[in-house]
């Protein structure tokens, strides 16, 4: 559903409706049950269900819906902003679906493992809890998504006539576009200081333990991920499509031009896609550094792959004449 389906009721009016609703619940819920419950309850189970951590009533209140809180925050945002695109839609759907049930499935199979005991230490959490609060919220988020994506745009871009640049015979031409983003090359700073001083305290034996052990590899994760994302370089020439990922280039990832049936443009923004970064799934995937105009190459196996990169029209255009020639040899 698309904030600008005419007849229906806007996604953003859906959104704050359903937030006070389930808001609503996960607070009225505890207190209905206040009385039948131990001060503090357990909110935390180790091997064999046993109960390994308690919190104060409050607390356990404010965690399930601080958590809906913040999805909610995301998802309103992303309905105000629009809901243009079918994949967002769909992923929208899901997340207002599935988070809700996962904020209340929280909730609620705490309350019902500290329901009438008379201490924490006593709150049993049933074997099947942990796989019912994944995947309940996961299976009926997934068809929230299917039933709620609504039908394709009816101006999709990848519809409307994709630019051709005209090439002379033999004639060549190369484009090249390069775009980045400082927040990611910033985390990947911070990551690699702290990586640093911590590999440095290790070895010298100032901090050690499980948790600087822990936290390294971590650190190392991070590091690589804000550089892979930090900046794009993309080429298009008469060998295909190549797209360098971070600050060297590397690594790289080549779509050769058989591969290809046409390329266009489209505008996206992050909440579109689900963020930064690389987002969706093979054969339908965005490389999203910015938002704003964004290549889109169109596979002959039906896929796409968007790419958020300066100059993207004059990119599209060169593909376009370098399949074209192609096809006609």
């Amino acid at each position: 559903m698309t904030t600008r389906d005419s007849g229906r009721v806007p996604a953003s009016v859906i959104a704050a409706v359903w937030g006070v609703v389930v808001t609503a619940a996960l607070i009225t819920a505890p207190l209905m049950l206040r009385d039948r419950l131990p001060e503090p309850l357990a909110v935390h189970w180790g091997p064999g269900s046993t109960a390994d951590g308690a919190a104060s009533f409050a607390v356990f209140v404010g965690m399930p819906v601080v958590l809906w809180a913040v999805l909610w925050a995301v998802l309103f945002t992303a309905a105000v902003r629009g809901l243009s695109r079918r994949s967002a839609r769909a992923a929208w759907w899901a997340g207002l679906v599935g988070g809700a049930l996962f904020a209340l499935g929280l909730s609620g199979m705490t309350l019902l493992a500290n329901l009438d005991v008379a201490s924490w230490t006593e709150a049993v959490l049933p074997l099947w809890a942990p796989l019912a609060l994944v995947g309940v919220p996961t299976a009926v988020g997934a068809l929230g998504g299917y039933l709620g994506r609504g039908a394709p745009h009816e101006r999709d871009a990848a519809d409307r006539q994709p630019p051709v640049l005209r090439l002379r015979p033999g004639q060549r031409a190369v484009w090249v576009s390069r775009i980045s983003n400082p927040w990611p090359l910033a985390v990947a700073v911070v990551a690699a200081v702290a990586l640093f001083a911590l590999g440095a305290f290790e070895i010298t034996g100032v901090l050690t333990g499980p948790v600087v052990a822990g936290l390294l590899p971590a650190l190392g994760v991070v590091l690589l991920a804000g550089l892979f994302v930090s900046s794009l370089t993309a080429r298009v020439a008469d060998d295909g499509v190549a797209l360098g990922f971070g600050p060297l280039a590397w690594p790289k990832r080549r779509i050769r031009l058989a591969k290809i049936d046409r390329a266009w443009t489209e505008e996206r923004a992050p909440s579109q896609v689900g963020g930064w970064g690389v987002r969706g799934l093979p054969g339908s995937a965005t490389i999203m550094l910015r938002g704003g105009e964004c290549l889109v190459i169109g596979y002959r196996s039906g896929g796409q792959l968007a790419i958020s990169v300066d100059d993207a029209e004059r990119g599209a255009s060169l593909i376009n004449a370098l399949v074209s020639e192609r096809t006609a040899a």
